[in-house]
């Protein structure tokens, strides 16, 4: 599978941005197995085009893969998922090799080299779905996304409550209040003539019903029935909401409408039957349109749920305030404008906020022109000084406005552990402390993905079993704390488990043994602990359906830089494991170091900063091979100069005349110099588009508040951007 044929007219950069969707698709695949390939295929197909051009050994890696994946028919795998996690680590260091111009690494000896995998099995359950259809003729679309918008909360409020009913079954609250979410979502799904999901809603509001009247007691059983039908809502509510976005054209979705209603009845009538398979999330499958069933019995409709809005619900919209799950649609609606809030279409609060940081960027250029800031007349600084904070008010409000909790992205974390303590067969308790924490909603909805993969890491490889905690001394129940908090400008989330802790001389070992460091390297232990964001690195000794294919972690890392934030590891063995992300409140906003570089002017994000100093006379020095490095507390760390990198004319050639700053990303640090540090400012971040392609360093621009443009670097593709000194030395 080697090809060194580096003649080639395709771009590395693409590649690998086609490699970060395909590993972010295979760490989806790993939590939803019965997920479609289809997604997966039409990724990696892209890939190949992105591919046109580039060394031979590539492009036959990506035909294999293309094979693996059955044209998108059914699910992948077991075998397949394996091989793909596999081939993702490969293809991630040959388009390294392939960009520094080196051989392709050699092909691993687990993956075959020109036969295609076997046919994936069918859908587990295949025979037990119904077409459902999604858009019921004579139906307004914007009345089908007020539906789906409601149901949100209800499906959030229902999946949360029937947790707490986990462990307090008696609890009558919580259970009246899941049976009237049940019960309101009966009745608007009657309205909408939606009668397979009626008639789904009223066998589990029964369930409900019989264990209010004390005639049934909530246990394992039945908590899964209502689990499995949530999930069928779920489904349907993922479906319409891309039929609506146009992301899909499919007129019915396939739910295992039968196997949720057979479970139910089972229940009621105490027989002794599995569960229904758990439905899929966002795995709907289309099928031709068919009838719709029809109820067994006659069931009560609530004409007052669902009412035309006297304007339209945009298709990507936030709810300000929650709404309780008794509450249908037009309530909701009620309740809101009551209450002085409403929903707000996400685009115009976008469009509010960046008017308003033009606004500021406006003032602070007027204030601090010269022919204003000169001027003596009192009664004007009074004016500008009243200007001054009226801008930063209402920038302040502007921003509070994208503020949201982070509990409902917590709440979501309750029902993904405890389906892993089921499926392990460990005794799990998720402890929540900062539900309340607000940050801005673009990064909540980033933050999600990573949080998925620390705790299935946490559940899987950190808790023990019972018995291996009993033997340890351990209480036989594990526990992994969510915790999120302000700390300066940024918000920390702590992903914490009492387990097992992470081993460094084994993770070591399994560094050495894939090659991501050298036997005879010195490596502090946290470094160590570093590795296991590397593609495809796993310590873990068998693979199962939650983890073990070393697909997860790169990704976490990877969408956690995305958003400019950083994550940390720290662990004990036989006591646990600490997962720590920073990150900022917005990102419409960032807090960085003003340098000067020349006659240039650039920001450098605070939180990469790990610390800034003037070198001393002779601490930069030339290593053969490895370019200039500098002294830092001990260690060599290599350096960037920012001038020569971006082509710039500096007022000096001697290191020791200007600044270094010390920027990590990661595992790894770097030493950027530049000539002076202006000071630390908040700068309203504006988009580059396709002005500056990605890995060029830049993450953005910013107006200062002297008019000028100054561009926000990138730390991290600094820091791991190639030493061209380094090569030229070599």
């Amino acid at each position: 599978m080697q090809d060194q044929d580096t003649s080639v007219a395709a771009s590395p950069d693409a590649l690998r941005q086609q490699l970060q969707q395909i590993g972010l698709e295979l760490a989806t695949v790993e939590m939803m197995p019965d997920r479609p390939a289809a997604p997966l295929s039409d990724l990696v197909a892209a890939a190949a085009t992105a591919s046109a051009g580039c060394p031979a050994g590539l492009a036959a890696a990506l035909s294999l893969a293309r094979e693996w994946t059955s044209g998108g028919q059914g699910p992948l795998s077991a075998e397949a998922r394996g091989r793909f996690a596999i081939w993702h680590g490969w293809m991630e260091q040959a388009v390294t090799a392939w960009e520094r111009g080196r051989p392709l690494p050699v092909w691993p000896a687990d993956l075959p080299r020109t036969e295609p995998s076997p046919r994936p099995a069918p859908p587990r359950g295949a025979g037990e779905e119904q077409a459902v259809p999604l858009l019921p003729g004579g139906i307004d679309a914007d009345m089908m996304q007020l539906f789906c918008t409601d149901c949100e909360d209800f499906l959030r409020d229902i999946e949360q409550g029937v947790l707490v009913l986990e462990e307090r079954p008696d609890d009558p609250e919580t259970l009246n209040t899941v049976f009237r979410a049940f019960h309101t979502f009966k009745g608007n799904a009657g309205m909408l003539k939606l009668v397979v999901l009626q008639r789904v809603a009223h066998e589990l509001e029964s369930l409900l019903d019989s264990a209010r009247r004390g005639q049934l007691r909530i246990g394992r059983p039945e908590i899964d029935v209502v689990l499995a039908g949530a999930d069928l809502f779920s489904r349907y509510v993922a479906a319409v909401s891309d039929r609506l976005g146009g992301r899909q054209t499919a007129d019915s979705v396939a739910l295992p409408v039968p196997a949720v209603i057979d479970a139910v009845q089972a229940v009621l009538a105490r027989r002794d039957v599995a569960p229904p398979p758990a439905a899929s999330r966002g795995a709907a499958k289309p099928m031709p349109p068919a009838e719709p069933m029809t109820p067994a019995e006659p069931m009560p409709v609530e004409l007052s749920s669902i009412v035309s809005a006297t304007e339209p619900i945009p298709d990507a919209a936030v709810a300000v305030a929650p709404t309780p799950p008794s509450a249908g649609p037009a309530t909701a609606v009620r309740q809101a404008v009551a209450s002085g809030s409403v929903r707000v279409d996400t685009g115009k609060l976008d469009g509010l906020i960046d008017l308003v940081g033009e606004l500021v960027i406006a003032q602070s250029m007027v204030t601090q022109n010269p022919a204003v800031s000169g001027a003596a007349d009192e009664q004007l600084a009074r004016s500008l000084a009243q200007l001054r904070s009226i801008c930063s008010e209402l920038q302040r409000t502007a921003t509070a406005l994208r503020m949201v909790p982070i509990r409902g992205t917590f709440q979501k974390m309750g029902r993904l552990v405890r389906d892993i303590a089921v499926q392990l067969g460990k005794e799990i308790r998720l402890v929540l402390d900062g539900e309340e924490t607000e940050l801005d909603r673009s990064v909540i909805e980033e933050i999600g993905d990573p949080l998925v993969h620390m705790i299935r890491n946490s559940a899987d490889h950190g808790i023990e079993s019972p018995a291996e905690r009993l033997a340890a001394g351990k209480p036989a129940g594990g526990t992994i704390t969510l915790r999120a908090y302000h700390q300066g400008g940024f918000v920390v989330v702590e992903v914490t488990d009492d387990g097992r802790g992470l081993d460094p001389a084994r993770i070591r070992r399994k560094g050495v043994e894939r090659g991501l460091i050298r036997a005879d390297e010195h490596l502090s232990d946290r470094e160590v602990l570093d590795l296991i964001f590397a593609p495809g690195f796993s310590t873990a000794e068998r693979i199962s359906d939650v983890s073990g294919r070393g697909v997860g972690m790169d990704v976490v890392r990877r969408n956690i830089e995305r958003i400019r934030g950083k994550v940390e590891i720290s662990s004990t063995p036989g006591r646990g494991t600490t997962f720590t992300v920073f990150m900022p409140l917005t990102l419409a906003i960032i807090e960085g170091l003003l340098v000067a570089v020349g006659d240039q002017r650039f920001v450098i994000p605070t939180l990469s900063v790990r610390e800034s100093f003037r070198p001393q006379p002779g601490a930069v020095s030339t290593v053969q091979g490895r370019g200039e490095l500098v002294t830092v507390r001990g260690r060599l760390v290599p350096l960037l100069r920012l001038d020569r990198h971006f082509g710039i004319q500096s007022a000096f050639t001697d290191p020791s005349e200007g600044i270094v700053i010390v920027a990590e990303a990661g595992q790894e640090t770097r030493c950027l110099l530049v000539d002076s540090l202006i000071g630390k400012q908040e700068v309203v971040i504006k988009s580059l588009g396709e002005t500056f392609p990605p890995g060029r360093g830049f993450a953005g621009a910013a107006i200062l508040a002297d008019g000028r443009v100054g561009l926000i670097l990138d730390t991290t593709a600094l820091v791991r951007i190639r030493n061209h000194t380094a090569e030229t030395a070599a």
